[in-house]
């Protein structure tokens, strides 16, 4: 694709609930957040790295890690509540307005450390098949099968329905997806649009991980299992600190 550049961006806000102050915590050596920079840096095609931040203390070990932080994340945007499209949506209009053409933006999240080069590598490999490519991973329990919903008086019920009856077996409902969070890499125009009208509003083609590097650290248990597994795939296998 021609016309732009190619960027990463990577949103890490300070408030975080599940597990506090989590994109700083040590990570396999590392400030979490600076693997996903660090990933992002080694990655060929990517021409910059920015963080979305509203905090202070995120943005100096971002930049201590290679990254930029042109602008500051404004208060609202940096709530509970607030999505992250926005975010990026700002940034990039920041840089933008510093006469900046920005085709492609990769966006990494910081929760996702065990993500690959090779993998943002594949994701930038797809750019040209639709205005968003996303990470998904096969899912532990599908809506066809063994994912149910409550009804109003307390019961379940099946999430999704077969047209020609119920399935008795794995092996005979559709295949799913899971969005694992890892990797957004989003055409220009795809990413307004979304901001405008919604995630779903805009066409998006599949990068296929497996589960083992899609966990994606929203509290302890998350961080731990993200540890054990990044020792078994380094080779070691002591216990996991706490």
């Amino acid at each position: 694709m021609s016309g732009g550049r190619v960027i990463a961006t990577v949103c890490a806000r300070g408030g975080s609930k599940g597990l506090p102050r989590k994109n700083l915590l040590p990570f396999a050596g590392l400030p979490l957040i600076a693997h996903s920079i660090r990933q992002a840096l080694a990655c060929p095609g990517i021409e910059g790295v920015y963080v979305s931040t509203d905090d202070e203390e995120i943005a100096q070990v971002a930049r201590a890690h290679g990254a930029q932080v042109p602008v500051r994340r404004p208060a609202e945007m940096a709530t509970d509540s607030a999505g992250k499209l926005p975010a990026i949506e700002h940034l990039v209009v920041h840089l933008e307005g510093q006469g900046e053409r920005i085709a492609t933006i990769v966006d990494l999240q910081p929760t996702s450390p065990l993500r690959t080069v090779a993998d943002i590598a594949a994701g930038l490999a797809l750019r040209d098949c639709a205005g968003l490519v996303v990470s998904v991973t096969q899912p532990s329990h599908n809506p066809y099968y063994t994912l149910v919903e409550t009804t109003p008086a307390g019961g379940l019920v099946l999430s999704k329905r077969l047209p020609g009856g119920d399935a008795v077996a794995r092996q005979a409902v559709p295949e799913v997806w899971g969005l694992n969070g890892a990797l957004y890499v989003w055409r220009r125009e795809a990413l307004s649009r979304a901001v405008r009208e919604g995630f779903w509003s805009v066409d998006m083609v599949p990068l296929q991980m497996p589960r083992e590097r899609s966990i994606d650290i929203d509290d302890r248990l998350d961080f731990d299992m993200a540890h054990w597994l990044h020792q078994r795939s380094a080779g070691a296998h002591s216990p996991i600190s706490a």
